[in-house]
């Protein structure tokens, strides 16, 4: 205790855990499993927080969470569980087990370090330090659009919910720190798929044929452009194309054809008016060319927005369990993440947990040799726990 009564770190509650927290990490690794087929997963949490004397509920399909402590809910910490259909590359010993399936983003890591966090609380709660209660989320789907944090709201799981924090694996920061930020951390991320289709001909009479090639063309070119000046440009809006096909011979012109890609963007508001904007845009782009256009735009996840009041709550946790030097500004990330939908029902936000090895490698996310430094998890259940009792005692001065 420090001179106020209060916990000076909450490492002596954390540290005993870690070897058996590694162990699970590593099973979990071994055993990935995709978007709302989180069964096994599932089974393993279920199991490790029974065996701690907690009662947990699982959710309608897969996922689960757990209330530990008593009284109101004072905060709401969330894990992600499922993984991606990427091929693990990284020759670990504990590598997927499943072909084409691997936590090629962390999610085992987020997992792990969640129930770390469940069960530090029930130590605590078990000897008389935890003076409130605390819920732990662990939430399938995240990586399928548009997201299991919906299925978590449609269940009133955030409805005793105040507050709410997360994190996510960063490969470009060091393992011991982490990365906040207040405001937009992550982006708006829709998918967009164009089907254009025409009159086709040969090459020497374009003149003849309602040339979709040309037509495609200025779809992928212009419409970010105009894009870009009938939005605020401090919104970000992105409009990147990831697949353009059409055609198989050199001098035809073929009868149809199509394009898809991704639309981002940093603000929620503009990215309601940039979508309705975006399929306009793409319809009169198009109009000269007398092509007909079929469109599929889907919505996928808004921002996630870190509210002030629970970005200083990570960071003064930070700072009183590894000092200041260990908490970095972290940049805006272009890519989704559902989590967002968690912030919009209630104040959160979302941290960046370093998992490169000092001087060692940087790797990327939805890699297949995407390879974190496990003392990670360490830093992560010691962060996320001081951060719920941090909770607990604001609620309670209030």
């Amino acid at each position: 205790m420090n001179e106020n009564g209060k916990l000076a770190s909450v490492q002596p509650w954390t540290e005993p855990l870690l070897p058996a927290l590694i162990d699970f990490r590593r099973e979990l690794h071994r055993n990935p499993e995709l978007s709302f087929a989180e069964h096994q997963s599932t089974a393993r949490i279920l199991a490790a927080l029974r065996a701690a004397g907690l009662e947990p509920v699982a959710m309608e399909q897969t996922g689960a969470f757990v209330d530990v402590g008593m009284g109101p809910i004072r905060l709401g910490l969330r894990a992600d569980i499922d993984a991606l259909p990427v091929m693990e590359e990284t020759g670990l010993d504990f590598a997927s087990l499943t072909d084409g399936v691997a936590h090629a983003c962390g999610h085992d890591i987020h997992t792990t370090v969640m129930l770390g966090v469940a069960l530090a609380l029930q130590r605590m709660d078990e000897a008389g330090a935890l003076h409130g209660k605390i819920r732990v989320i662990f939430q399938p789907a995240e990586e399928k659009l548009p997201g299991g944090a919906l299925s978590v709201i449609e269940q009133g799981i955030l409805d005793e919910v105040p507050r709410v924090l997360a994190l996510h694996c960063d490969p470009r920061i060091d393992v011991g720190k982490i990365g906040t930020r207040i405001g937009a951390i992550t982006s708006a991320s829709d998918t967009i798929r164009i089907e254009v289709n025409g009159r086709g001909g040969h090459t020497s009479r374009p003149h003849l044929t309602e040339d979709i090639v040309f037509a495609m063309s200025q779809i992928a070119t212009q419409v970010p452009a105009v894009l870009g000046r009938k939005v605020d440009v401090r919104s970000a809006v992105s409009v990147v194309w990831g697949q353009i096909h059409a055609g198989s011979a050199p001098n035809a012109i073929p009868a149809t054809g199509y394009l898809a890609g991704t639309m981002r963007c940093l603000d929620g508001e503009v990215w309601y008016a940039a979508g309705e904007l975006l399929d306009a845009t793409v319809r009169q782009v198009a109009a000269p060319y007398g092509v007909e256009i079929k469109m599929q735009h889907t919505r996928g996840v808004p921002p996630v927005i870190n509210a002030p009041s629970e970005t200083a709550l990570i960071e003064d946790a930070g700072r009183r369990e590894f000092g200041a030097a260990a908490i970095e500004l972290t940049p805006q990330s272009m890519g989704g993440e559902d989590f967002a939908w968690m912030t919009q029902k209630v104040p959160g936000a979302m941290l960046r947990l370093g998992t490169r090895t000092p001087g060692g490698k940087t790797y990327d996310l939805h890699r297949g040799d995407y390879n974190p430094d496990e003392r990670c998890i360490g830093t992560g259940v010691r962060l996320m726990t001081a951060a719920a009792v941090q909770a607990i005692d604001e609620a309670l001065a209030n």
